[in-house]
């Protein structure tokens, strides 16, 4: 029989030497920059192995996002448990702008300005955002009642996505997201309609 004290104690551990690690990372990026601060030093401030380092995030741009499960959560449920009578596009603007107010308060204001002057870490910024793409077209596909997505989910589910990619370039990106969801939508009514037809 498993030790529940042991499995407490071990996941206490586990979590507390994630949260040293992002620590260490998150100051020595602020400091320095992302490009300048090897995985060696992460692990030395946090007085860890880099083995280690590695072992809680499997390369150094995950270090910046490591809210990303959090970040995939909110999504998906921004979509299939919005409001009765909300369109899924209302319920990704009103999500994506929502998400954009949260990363340029304080203290997310300062990532967000390192994040934006590194280039390895928008590039991974933005194939991280396409990983929700899958979940997206099945809660979409499942609200439909359809077995398997149409190419029109697919097709909606990746300018959705697009969307958000391309607002978080603008100083203001709610502009950017009505002209985006006003273009998606033309073409979407349409589609629901010849779905439920």
């Amino acid at each position: 029989m498993v030790d529940a004290t042991a499995v407490g104690r071990r996941e206490r551990k586990k979590a507390a030497t994630r949260a040293a690690i992002l620590e260490a990372a998150t100051a020595l990026f602020l400091e320095r920059g992302f490009d300048a601060v090897t995985v060696r030093e992460i692990a030395d401030q946090a007085d860890v192995s880099p083995k280690t380092v590695f072992t809680h995030f499997p390369q150094k741009e995950a270090l910046v996002f490591s809210d990303e499960d959090d970040r995939h959560e909110r999504l998906v449920a921004a979509v299939s448990r919005r409001t009765p009578g909300t369109t899924i596009s209302d319920a990704l603007k009103a999500h994506y702008l929502s998400e954009f107010a949260a990363l340029r308060s304080e203290p997310q204001r300062q990532v967000l300005a390192l994040m934006e002057e590194t280039p390895a870490l928008v590039d991974y910024a933005e194939k991280m955002w396409f990983r929700h793409e899958d979940a997206l077209v099945a809660a979409i596909t499942e609200e439909a009642g359809l077995a398997e997505p149409s190419d029109e989910i697919r097709f909606y589910v990746r300018f959705a996505l697009q969307i958000q990619l391309s607002a978080a370039r603008e100083a203001d990106p709610e502009p950017t997201i009505d002209a985006g969801f006003r273009l998606l939508d033309d073409g979407w009514t349409r589609c629901r309609e010849e779905l439920e037809a």
